[in-house]
């Protein structure tokens, strides 16, 4: 009670209102700083989303290039390595577009070996998923219609060529009948459907 008294007795008006402006004061400035640090942190957030376009959009043009890489790799030795697996191909076609108007059928191919009886498609990516599998199968089907309204009536199958093919990406080919196309050294090898899995035809 006598420590109270003689706290009390040390307080004027005065100091009273000097320390609630003060602590008014401090209460502004740290509202200042929280909100600085926020347009602060925002505006980092924002940097950061920029360069995060900035850096995909030139993964995506690396990308492009090296795909361009892998097929100009890749597309001249084909023929030869699907004949090795018993096909006859004569001709390989690089960048084949489609574009049926009539139909509405419209498509690319990386690249299209073919003979009397057969056509293989291939669809080259640097490292395909199964979305890339998947589009592939829309594109086989497509070409198929296509060779219906155009009177051809050869066999169609399809491959996939990667440079990095992950096991589970190689399994769904293989599980959706595609040629699997992958490095090996100096070279790269066309794996059919194996075990379970056939060559599916279109």
């Amino acid at each position: 009670m006598e420590t109270t008294k003689a706290i009390g007795e040390g307080l004027t008006f005065e100091k009273v209102w000097a320390a609630i402006q003060e602590t008014d004061r401090i209460v502004k400035e740290t509202a200042q700083q929280i909100k600085e640090t926020d347009r602060q942190m925002k505006e980092t957030d924002r940097q950061m989303k920029e360069t995060d376009k900035r850096l995909e959009k030139q993964l995506g043009k690396l990308g492009n290039r090296f795909g361009e890489m892998v097929e100009y790799m890749i597309v001249p030795n084909l023929v030869a390595k699907f004949n090795e697996l018993g096909f006859e191909f004569e001709k390989t076609h690089r960048d084949k577009k489609i574009a049926d108007r009539e139909h509405n059928i419209f498509t690319e191919v990386d690249a299209f070996l073919e003979n009397g009886d057969k056509v293989m498609v291939v669809e080259i990516k640097t490292k395909p998923n199964s979305d890339d599998i998947n589009d592939h199968i829309e594109r086989m089907e497509k070409l198929r219609t296509y060779a219906d309204f155009h009177n051809d009536k050869r066999k169609y199958l399809g491959a996939i060529a990667g440079v990095v093919f992950g096991d589970s990406e190689k399994i769904y080919a293989f599980k959706k009948g595609f040629y699997v196309i992958e490095p090996s050294g100096d070279t790269f090898n066309i794996t059919p459907p194996k075990g379970s899995y056939y060559p599916h035809e279109w």
